[in-house]
C-alpha cells in the first residue's frame, strides 16, 4: 500500500508549511488526486488518521477533490477527456498520448490556527 507513504509525505510537507506560518494546529488538509494517479483515495482515506496521529494535524479534517484525465490532440490542438490515458481525438482521430491533467497527487491548501 504505497498510500501510506504518500501520506506520510503529505504529512512532512503540510507539517513544514504549518511551521513556516507559525500555526499551531492544522484544521484541515486539502488534496487533488488525480484520475490516472495510481492512487487509491479509500486508501489515502484510510492512511490519514494514523499518520496525523500525534501530530500539530491529529485532529484535521482531510478533504479530497477528483482530477479528471484530460489529453490535448497534437494535430488539431484540441483538449478532450481521457480516462485511459490515452484514446482517440473526438475531433479529429488522432491517437493522442499527451496528458494535460490528472495524473498527479497535490497539496492544495491548508487550514491552520
Amino acid at each position: 500500500m504505497h498510500e501510506l507513504s504518500l501520506m506520510e509525505a503529505v504529512r512532512d510537507q503540510a507539517l513544514a508549511a504549518a511551521r513556516a506560518d507559525g500555526a499551531r494546529r492544522i484544521a484541515a488538509i486539502s488534496l487533488r488526486v488525480g484520475e490516472l494517479a495510481g492512487v487509491e483515495v479509500e486508501a489515502l482515506r484510510f492512511a490519514f488518521p494514523v499518520v496525523m496521529a500525534g501530530t500539530i494535524a491529529a485532529s484535521a479534517v482531510l478533504r479530497i477533490e477528483r482530477e479528471p484525465a484530460e489529453c490535448h490532440c497534437a494535430v488539431c490542438d484540441a483538449p478532450f477527456p481521457a480516462p485511459d490515458g490515452c484514446c482517440d481525438c473526438p475531433r479529429c482521430g488522432t491517437i493522442s498520448r499527451r496528458l494535460l491533467r490528472g495524473r498527479d497527487l497535490r497539496l492544495l491548501a491548508l487550514e491552520v490556527e
